[in-house]
């Protein structure tokens, strides 16, 4: 059972490694969250230009300058409640997709062990620390 485990968490190591090719390896995790849920977006370099952009209401926010809109500073904790849905963001007409139930029910479907909970905060967590990372 601990051999199986430790295998495991080897693996989880090296998939990390392979994905810190185009972020710092401190942010590779929250940089494939990122690609995954917000590139279609908010744009592959977060600049609001994502492939769907074109078909909301309102321009989709360039997420690179956060802390600039905010005299420097950049609000993480407004940004984890953006994503995982406690703050209200308009896009195309209605909130902006909730990220924290999608990771929990990820999570659920998975049967994990640790509890849903936790690891979508933890999702969530890392694509905030990854977004704080990309400031302009």
């Amino acid at each position: 059972m601990v051999r199986s485990w430790m295998l495991a968490a080897t693996g989880v190591l090296g998939a990390t490694a392979v994905l810190a090719q185009d972020a710092p390896q401190e942010y590779a995790v929250g940089q494939k969250e990122y690609l995954t849920a917000c590139a279609a977006c908010h744009g592959e370099e977060a600049d609001g230009n994502g492939e769907i952009a074109v078909m909301f209401k309102e321009p989709v926010p360039d997420l690179t300058g956060i802390a600039m809109r905010n005299d420097g500073v950049f609000p993480l904790l407004d940004v984890i409640h953006a994503i995982d849905g406690r703050a209200m963001i308009r896009g195309h007409g209605n909130p902006m997709p909730v990220f924290g139930n999608r990771f929990r029910a990820d999570a659920d479907g998975g049967n994990a062990l640790f509890g849903a909970e936790a690891i979508s905060r933890g999702r969530v967590l890392e694509l905030a620390l990854y977004i704080q990372s990309i400031q302009k």
